[in-house]
């Protein structure tokens, strides 16, 4: 059957109608396009941090939604309705583990792989698309072993995710400023823990801001490694605040960076993760503008 014969079986068969129907979202959504690597014409999703500004979960999620963000981060469960009553979606839940104690300790796993698979059915249960996860600090393990340890504890959880469609994404931070000692703190070395993984719902979070002051080249990595990650958080470097390029003095261009996301075929959540040093909402207006790509 060719394209045309095609269209004219969905036309008959009022699928094509019925596609037409569907909401932007629901569509990218339904086309995953995102796996797939093709751009489509629904660009990705805006995020933003729970607690950004001070603010309470249904307030911040009232006024976000108001700029165009669909979705509220690192929430906790008790926290999900607040965010889905004023129409928006907990867009990557809080885990059951910790930034210090993560998946590169084999004597956490007992624990943390039934946590997990818990958090995991729970955000299903409440659509929340994404769970975070950790590597855990190094304390003198070595990145190999704590690569085998954390790929051993994500295969026990890799089933339960797929079946929930649920991506749970290990969180890239920077060890040289924020996070002394962590030790998913490189892209190469989380890219080859997904790579052992090998589950289409096991990804990395990769938080600009962290990578740009590891190792910088963001736009390359993307590019390279788009099909390991499963959502993004922004923060201006230096300072981790505001990110246009009037204030301070700015070294990302985040325009640049969002058409390399987008021109992925990237369409889950894009979280604005930057503690604002001026109004709050304002901030937020212009952090969602400059990461709108046309």
């Amino acid at each position: 059957m060719n394209r045309r014969q095609a269209i004219k079986t969905l036309s008959a068969t009022g699928a094509l109608a019925m596609f037409a129907r569907l909401s932007p979202v629901t569509r990218a959504q339904e086309n995953r396009p995102e796996a797939s690597g093709q751009p489509a014409g629904q660009s990705f999703r805006h995020s933003v941090s729970g607690g950004y500004g001070g603010m309470k979960p249904g307030k911040l999620a009232a006024e976000a939604k108001k700029l165009g963000v669909e979705g509220v981060d690192l929430l906790h469960p008790k926290d999900w309705k607040a965010v889905s009553q004023q129409g928006l979606v907990c867009s990557l839940a809080w885990g059951p583990s910790s930034i210090a104690k993560g998946f590169n300790r084999i004597e956490y796993h007992a624990k943390m792989v039934p946590a997990y698979i818990e958090r995991i059915n729970e955000c299903a249960k409440a659509g929340v698309p994404n769970v975070i996860c950790f590597s855990g600090e190094r304390r003198g393990l070595s990145d190999e072993q704590g690569l085998e340890n954390c790929v051993q504890g994500l295969k026990q959880i890799a089933a339960a995710a797929e079946k929930a469609g649920v991506n749970v994404v290990m969180e890239l931070l920077n060890s040289k400023v924020n996070h002394k000692d962590y030790q998913c703190d490189h892209t190469k070395w989380g890219v080859e823990v997904i790579k052992r993984v090998a589950s289409e719902r096991i990804k990395l979070l990769y938080d600009i801001y962290h990578m740009q002051i590891m190792e910088g080249d963001i736009i390359r990595t993307i590019r390279e490694n788009h099909k390991y990650i499963a959502h993004y958080h922004t923060a201006g470097n230096p300072g981790r605040n505001e990110f246009e390029p009037d204030v301070d003095i700015q070294e990302l261009n985040y325009p640049a960076i969002m058409k390399a996301i987008h021109d992925t075929g990237f369409r889950g959540f894009v979280g604005q993760e930057f503690s604002p040093k001026r109004a709050p909402l304002a901030s937020l207006a212009k952090a969602i503008k400059l990461c709108t790509v046309p």
